[in-house]
């Protein structure tokens, strides 16, 4: 990118970066991807389940507004309405892979279910029992979860997208953290947590040794 092409602050509303691209500044989208991408990644994951799948949900997220910019009419914020595309597009992939997975044998359901990340429960770091813990939450207490704990999006906005009240929201959100509790309760009084597996201790083993050695 040339000089004279450098993107503006991000100081700039959303609203008019917005209208400059429609006016054919088209590399200006870039800066509402980098700022709504964690958004859109953490909520199409709430859905589809599977890293490389958000992933691909994401890029036709910011294709499909793309394409929709012009309809774009600001009654909400635009970080609202791209949130509500990334909600459709992950259900409508999750309904047409339940389709496709529902043709495929047994066995190769299985591999494909054991493929998600999220799905390693042995997996001993805080961060992938904490995550696998929220994925197994049913899907409309995991978005309020994301969206308010994760995202610290609003109640108003969270509201807005998933179009419930405030206080289904409340409830939801308490539920969900309610479902977390219990499920990290009942992981860590049947699975051996800062486990040092054989790994780890060869690496240790080798790594003092040949400094003794060293001496």
């Amino acid at each position: 990118m040339k000089e004279s092409e450098q993107l503006p602050p991000t100081t700039i509303s959303d609203e008019e970066l917005v209208a400059r691209i429609l006016q054919g500044e088209k590399n200006l989208y870039e800066i509402l991807i980098r700022k709504f991408n964690l958004r859109l990644y953490r909520i199409t994951m709430a859905i589809v389940n599977d890293d490389d799948e958000a992933e691909d949900v994401m890029q036709t997220t910011y294709l499909n507004a793309y394409l929709q910019l012009s309809s774009f009419e600001g009654r909400s914020s635009f970080g609202t309405w791209l949130t509500r595309i990334a909600i459709n597009e992950s259900l409508l992939h999750k309904k047409q892979k339940k389709r496709s997975d529902e043709l495929l044998l047994s066995h190769a359901q299985s591999e494909l279910h054991n493929e998600s990340p999220l799905k390693y429960l042995m997996n001993r770091e805080l961060k992938v029992i904490l995550e696998t813990a929220i994925s197994n939450l049913p899907e409309k207490y995991k978005l309020v979860f994301i969206m308010r704990e994760i995202q610290q999006m609003s109640i108003q906005e969270t509201m807005e997208i998933l179009d419930v009240g405030k206080s289904n929201v409340k409830v939801r959100l308490n539920r969900a953290k309610e479902m977390l509790r219990v499920e990290l309760s009942s992981y860590y009084q049947s699975t051996p947590l800062f486990d040092f597996d054989l790994v780890r201790c060869d690496r240790v083993t080798r790594i003092v040794l040949s400094r003794i050695l060293e001496q």
